[in-house]
């Protein structure tokens, strides 16, 4: 079976969050398992300025944006990876914008690479079993190969796949852009990519990949409702029979304690020692004070979505609980201002890094006492599985994959990997934080949470095998034997 994977991110390429950790873990993964799959995303200037080997095919793939044709090239790089280049494009310091707002032709932009896509795979002669397309920069990729591809026999057999990574990240854009994408206006509709007089991308991939997924179980729920289908939840019922939730899961090579070259001291299940010696270094580094403090880690996207405010609302009694805190993350401007006069305000307690280090991230993760995740919602969550892997201890919202991945801590029985809290309100936090530093102050407690934590199996092998055989189904469907 021939897998492409189709992605606006991916590690070790480009990186905005989680989506990359997931691509990239996966294909590795698949590699692993001896399987014919290749992985082909935007060719960004952060790529080209980077380490990757990349080889020029001296092909070329020509896509109608409206009434212009843009000309792109097809790179290649390490291990069956190719990139789209357009300089036009993709040639900027971010992804898809800046701390102030999108790139206003995000449309075009994405546009262009969901069709490149299909003609890269034509240029290159190379004929996908099913495509697995990622989010809504690949929505339109299922919904060109049902219309302006249909006919093509080249892809007669070629089945999708797309993942919701979160569902509230849709691509949006102005009906007027609609001339951009080449579809025709009888798709311009409610059961079509319409959403409320925009044009909605994720949607045009929700209403026709043959089968979707998405990153945990309760995710897969949560998203059937009101609450939580951002205004898509009439179009998941009525596909409920195609979409299915999977969990994602980590890659156990890179996040190992054992063995990370990030950390100062490596540590293991069987021997902690070098955690404490982690800890110990990692507040001199951010220059925090008193080593005995119980340590509150975040590392994260700053958006309302990941319960910053919860944060930012309750920090005086946080850190009244004789906790400190570090974050490390980058993302929307109000939370850089708002989290940069917090680390100011309280110097020695808080330490606050804007952007993203992936050394600091390691030494985060390996030295802190817990790791917080009070998320508004929670598609899967990366961080409370590595934390674990490392045995910093997740407090989180009882909410999508943080459901599915903590279990939440029982004080009779000693059981548990985590805490969880229901009300998205400070005084819910900070009872589950209160929860944990009664276990923090019990040296046995604290070490049998850790040992609970660290034993947890959150590897993709399960995941990914997962996949197979969706795509198996998925492709078996299409052929019209299931």
């Amino acid at each position: 079976m021939r897998i492409l994977i189709a992605t606006p991110e991916a590690v070790p390429y480009a990186k905005t969050g989680g989506l990359a950790d997931v691509a990239g873990a996966l294909i590795k993964k698949y590699r692993d398992m001896k399987k014919e799959a290749y992985i082909i995303l935007p060719l960004y200037r952060k790529i080209k300025k980077g380490d990757v080997l990349l080889k020029n095919t001296g092909l070329k793939i020509k896509v109608p944006i409206g009434d212009r044709e843009i000309e792109g090239g097809i790179f290649s790089g390490e291990s069956l990876t190719y990139f789209i280049d357009c300089d036009e494009f993709f040639d900027r310091e971010e992804l898809y914008g800046t701390p102030q707002g999108d790139y206003i032709d995000n449309a075009s932009r994405f546009i262009f690479f969901s069709r490149g896509v299909l003609e890269t795979c034509k240029a290159l002669n190379f004929k996908p079993d099913v495509i697995h397309c990622n989010e809504w920069q690949t929505g339109l990729i299922p919904l060109y190969l049902k219309t302006i591809y249909r006919l093509d026999k080249f892809f007669k057999d070629t089945a999708t796949m797309l993942t919701i990574h979160n569902l509230g990240y849709q691509g949006l854009f102005p009906a007027s852009e609609m001339p951009l994408t080449g579809l025709g206006w009888e798709l311009f509709n409610p059961e079509g990519i319409e959403f409320y007089g925009r044009i909605n991308f994720l949607k045009a991939g929700l209403v026709s990949a043959d089968v979707l997924t998405t990153v945990s179980y309760t995710y897969a729920k949560e998203i059937l409702k009101k609450e939580s289908g951002f205004g898509l939840e009439g179009v998941l019922q009525r596909r409920e029979k195609d979409l299915y939730g999977v969990i994602n899961g980590i890659d156990y090579k890179e996040w190992d304690p054992s063995k990370d070259r990030f950390l100062p001291k490596n540590f293991d299940i069987k021997n902690l020692q070098g955690k404490r010696e982690c800890k110990r270094r990692l507040v001199k580094e951010v220059s925090l004070d008193k080593l005995e403090r119980p340590f509150i880690g975040m590392i994260t996207r700053l958006s309302a979505q990941k319960g910053l405010d919860l944060v930012l609302q309750s920090i005086e009694e946080l850190l009244s609980l004789g906790v400190n805190l570090i974050l490390l993350g980058k993302g929307e401007e109000a939370f850089h201002i708002g989290f940069s006069e917090v680390a100011n305000r309280y110097k020695g307690r808080v330490s606050v890094t804007i952007g993203f280090e992936e050394p600091l991230a390691h030494r985060i993760y390996a030295g802190s006492d817990f790791f917080l995740t009070p998320s508004r919602y929670e598609p899967c969550g990366l961080g409370q599985l590595i934390s674990m892997r490392y045995g910093s201890i997740p407090i989180g919202r009882r909410t999508g994959g943080l459901v599915d991945t903590i279990q939440d801590y029982d004080p009779l029985t000693s059981k548990g990997t985590g805490f969880l809290f229901s009300d998205h309100t400070p005084s819910a936090m900070l009872d589950a934080v209160k929860r944990a530093l009664c276990v923090y102050t019990d040296k046995d407690k604290m070490q049998r949470i850790i040992v609970n934590a660290m034993k947890m199996d959150f590897s993709w092998k399960r995941s990914a095998e997962r996949y197979i055989e969706l795509y198996d189904y998925v492709t078996k469907k299409r052929k019209g034997m299931v």
